[in-house]
């Protein structure tokens, strides 16, 4: 009688590494991130929730410096944040986010975050996210189309298609 092992010769699955593709060179906005004391966890790295603060800040800065959004006439809500962690953020390092618009639509916009940090010379990136932004009428407390100058002042900055 001859008995075949057939687990023996499967082949071992490695696990799925993050792929850090660089795409800095696609965003044209930048800026730098101060961290605080608090932003830290017990692990001595920057705490999860906190990396959503430094897209907020990020994307304010952005609205204000490339888009000059005009807040008196229309507001902007988020639809939907994620982000996708690579390494982590000690004390010592200092970061920067990317942020740029990859999608607009009528009434809603993608927005894209680098955050980065700075390791021998050169640029980490240490997650990756996005939101969906919605322009937002609060009178009404309804969506409202994406202001025609807002848009073409995002289209201009970001170098994107009419279509």
């Amino acid at each position: 009688m001859i008995l075949k092992t057939f687990w023996r010769n499967k082949t071992t699955k490695q696990d799925k590494t993050a792929e850090i593709v660089n795409q800095i060179d696609s965003f044209k906005y930048k800026t730098n991130i101060e961290t605080r004391f608090a932003d830290f966890d017990m692990m001595g790295h920057v705490n999860n929730a906190t990396y959503f603060t430094y897209m907020e800040i990020a994307r304010a800065k952005y609205w204000k410096q490339a888009v000059q959004w005009d807040w008196k006439k229309t507001g902007v809500v988020i639809a939907h944040a994620s982000l996708e962690y690579i390494v982590p953020v000690f004390p010592e390092d200092k970061i920067s986010i990317y942020v740029r618009t990859s999608r607009i639509g009528k009434s809603s916009f993608d927005l894209e975050y680098l955050l980065i940090k700075m390791e021998n010379g050169r640029e980490v990136v240490c997650n990756k996210g996005k939101t969906v932004c919605v322009a937002f009428d609060y009178e009404a407390k309804t969506s409202t189309p994406i202001p025609e100058e807002e848009k073409n002042k995002m289209m201009i900055f970001e170098q994107l298609d009419n279509n």
